[in-house]
């Protein structure tokens, strides 16, 4: 099947439903704050794989894989780093094990950490990371790649270039979170402007995730979907966090949280999920709305 085939037949039926977020549910099982959640698919395989399979149970019929940060860049000062493909090859055999045939597995590409404009990093560098990183997860049997949570379409295109040359459906998603309306990038990046640069760097689906809520997210799917015909993919946090006794709580219900689907579907959203403080019961909410 292509990768423009497999979008076309996943939403042909109406909005898909993916997963929540990872890196809090990793913490409730024990992940110290700070350390690096990707190590888990070598350490603690187990734990890795109960995040998952609760987001199936919960209902997702596409879940991630724990690989945000498993490029070679991101862990350069980590040990880890000369095991970037084992990794990556775990991250998703672990999903596959927890979707068991009953959900897709779309393998997970974050950011690099680093900055092209302050010339942290050199391009070819990154191209060179993005494709060690794409190529194990495309040759461990994810069923297509996200690249996520970027704010850079820089970088963001290399990293969808490098996915798309695996043959694998890639999306690709942006954080909007600066601004006066908070619908602009770090770098300034429309929305807009985001549809047509990584629709252009090989991009089957468009998005945005992390950075705001989901009251706020909304606007923003619209302009996408007003760009494109490709399908629109939303994974937003739960809200605004507060900082309580040093630590990030996020209010939203998941009821509340799932209220906000209808809009999210009139705005143009073809797959919707979670981000930052959002849990399976969150999921679960979401499936209740989409089936009413």
């Amino acid at each position: 099947m292509s990768a423009n085939s497999l979008i076309a037949k996943l939403t042909a039926k109406g909005p898909v439903l993916t997963d929540g977020a990872w890196g809090t549910q990793l913490q409730a099982r024990g992940l110290p704050p700070g350390e690096v959640g990707d190590f888990w698919n070598l350490a603690h395989p187990e734990r890795v794989e109960e995040v998952a399979r609760a987001y199936v149970d919960a209902g997702s019929q596409i879940i991630l894989t724990n690989t945000f940060r498993a490029n070679r860049i991101a862990l350069e000062r980590y040990s880890e780093r000369d095991r970037v493909v084992d990794i990556n090859r775990a991250g998703v055999e672990i999903s596959r094990r927890a979707a068991q045939g009953r959900a897709l597995v779309f393998a997970s590409i974050g950011p690099s950490g680093k900055l092209l404009m302050r010339r942290d990093i050199s391009e070819s560098a990154l191209a060179a990371a993005f494709a060690e990183q794409a190529q194990a997860l495309a040759d461990a049997g994810a069923d297509a790649l996200l690249v996520e949570t970027m704010i850079d379409v820089v970088e963001a295109r290399m990293a969808v270039a490098a996915a798309a040359a695996t043959g694998l459906p890639v999306v690709a998603c942006m954080v909007f979170d600066a601004g006066k309306s908070k619908d602009r990038t770090m770098m300034g990046v429309t929305p807009q402007q985001a549809v047509v640069e990584l629709t252009r760097a090989g991009a089957q689906a468009i998005g945005a995730n992390c950075g705001i809520g989901i009251e706020q997210i909304v606007p923003i799917c619209a302009a996408m979907a007003a760009a494109t015909d490709q399908p629109i993919w939303i994974k937003p946090n739960a809200g605004i966090p507060e900082w309580v006794d040093g630590e990030v709580i996020y209010r939203m219900t998941p009821e509340a949280f799932a209220g906000y689907v209808p809009q999210l579907i009139a705005a143009g959203a073809r797959f919707i999920g979670g981000c930052c403080g959002t849990t399976p019961e969150f999921i679960a909410a979401l499936r209740l709305q989409l089936r009413a």
